[in-house]
């Protein structure tokens, strides 16, 4: 679990990265599902996953698209950030066991409005799993500085 750092806008410059690792079990994905209502047998069922071109059950891909979520909402840019937009492209299967690297790297900044584009990958064993980009808006110092 990442600890909480909260970045201002005016910390952040480009070329910025931060890193969570993930390993992937079926409880992550029990859970996933519960709170999703997404229940598909693929990701719940080994027998009907067996039948599928994956052979196995696979993780949801808003789950992993989620764990970059967790670097955004905690690490980069932090508490204080406001989710404005993800794009997401999934490349390929993540099944239990796997470890997933999340990557974010600030991209390019947006002065007049205190947006930055996040450049986001997911990656098991050096493959790109999943790839977008994120624009979040980012407190600048000041409001950081209230309190809550």
């Amino acid at each position: 679990m990442l600890t909480l750092r909260a970045l201002s806008f005016e910390d952040l410059k480009v070329g910025m990265v931060e890193e969570l690792k993930k390993s992937v079990s079926s409880q992550d994905i029990v859970g996933f599902a519960e709170i999703s209502g997404d229940r598909n047998p693929i990701h719940l069922s080994e027998h009907f996953a067996a039948k599928t071109p994956f052979k196995s059950r696979i993780a949801h891909g808003l789950y992993t698209a989620s764990l970059i979520s967790a670097v955004l909402g905690t690490r980069l840019p932090g508490p204080g950030a406001i989710y404005l937009s993800q794009t997401l492209k999934f490349m390929a299967p993540v099944f239990i066991g796997d470890d997933v690297l999340v990557r974010v790297e600030v991209g390019e900044l947006i002065p007049e409005k205190c947006r930055a584009l996040l450049k986001c990958t997911c990656s098991v064993d050096d493959k790109i799993v999943l790839k977008g980009e994120a624009i979040v808006k980012v407190p600048t110092r000041s409001e950081l500085d209230v309190p809550v």
